[in-house]
């Protein structure tokens, strides 16, 4: 038992210590459709704290993680941008199923790949992409932080581990 308990911590660590590696840069540009056929540029948000989750509607977490979405546009309002993304094998078919079952307040954008590629830095070397993973980008368009789902990050993703983040980074400013 103890070995698991240190085998999880050791998993756990690891996995944030990797994906802070995704953070603190400029976040890469795109401009995406979202399922009402409207699209979205990063650049629009320029001004707002963007929470951008890459994820795949048959993702359990992914659906919970909506409802948090949901709670963070409510308290936030326009002061935060919440962005999903879906990539293969998702299909129109399988968001609008999304849609229906979910109902997320937050739009859904359709990516073939390259998008996310850039954001985890992905390579034929390292291909991997773990969802769903949040990116939090701040106001002046820079990776503050990320989050992908795991262990240590569970009460981002299904909890309010995220609203002091966001809480502290909407603080006025002291001069």
């Amino acid at each position: 038992m103890v070995r698991r308990i240190i085998v999880s911590v050791a998993l756990s660590a690891v996995a944030l210590f990797a994906a802070s590696s995704l953070s603190n840069r400029r976040a890469p540009g795109f401009s995406l459709q979202d399922s009402k056929g409207r699209q979205h540029d990063l650049y629009d948000y320029r001004g707002k704290i963007v929470l951008l989750e890459i994820m795949q509607t048959a993702c359990p977490h992914c659906r919970a993680f909506s409802k948090i979405l949901d709670q963070i546009r409510t308290k936030y309002g326009e002061r935060v941008a919440t962005l999903s993304v879906v990539n293969p094998p998702d299909t129109a078919a399988t968001v609008a199923r999304y849609l229906a079952e979910v109902r997320p307040s937050t739009p859904l954008l359709f990516d073939c790949g390259q998008m996310a590629i850039s954001y985890f830095k992905a390579t034929p070397e390292n291909p991997a992409i773990d969802l769903p993973h949040l990116f939090i980008i701040d106001a002046n368009g820079w990776i503050v932080n990320d989050y992908g789902y795991g262990d240590a990050t569970r009460n981002i993703f299904e909890g309010q581990g995220l609203f002091p983040e966001l809480d502290r980074m909407l603080a006025p400013k002291k001069k």
